[in-house]
């Protein structure tokens, strides 16, 4: 069967095609392995103002604010065992981004140890120093 013709090939093609769009895809290179960490590249932290609309009280009034959401999704994850290390991670930036404070977020993490367990609580906590020792040496 021809490329042409198959419809893999053809939609492998596209694809690839689709990745030039992304700059972030250049850093890609399958025959190095899986890196995680190369993925969260192509997300960028979204603004605050952003955050607020989407995930905050924009729409309800009353309602729960972005900070406090995304550390609830952080409370969640580390409840699931905190193997989504990509979803952590960009939690812990996207919480801090919305307001929280590392002790805001270290807070609700170690909380986790008691309805989640230390192991994962702990998982979660180094996850997220990942996050907040890249932010210092930046600084």
């Amino acid at each position: 069967m021809s490329d042409d013709k198959n419809p893999f090939a053809a939609m492998l093609a596209q694809m690839q095609e689709m990745t030039k769009a992304f700059p972030q895809m250049a850093a890609f290179d399958p025959s190095k392995g899986f890196d995680p960490k190369m993925f969260e590249t192509l997300w960028p932290t979204m603004p605050k103002d952003v955050m607020e609309t989407w995930f905050g009280n924009a729409f309800n009034e009353n309602g729960l604010d972005a900070k406090t959401r995304l550390l609830i999704t952080l409370a969640g994850l580390t409840m699931q065992g905190a193997q989504a290390d990509t979803a952590i991670r960009q939690t812990v930036r996207h919480a801090r981004e919305a307001g929280a404070t590392d002790q805001q977020i270290s807070e609700t993490l170690g909380m986790m140890a008691m309805f989640a367990g230390v192991p994962a609580m702990t998982r979660a906590m180094g996850l997220a120093q990942e996050v907040m020792g890249d932010d210092e040496d930046e600084t």
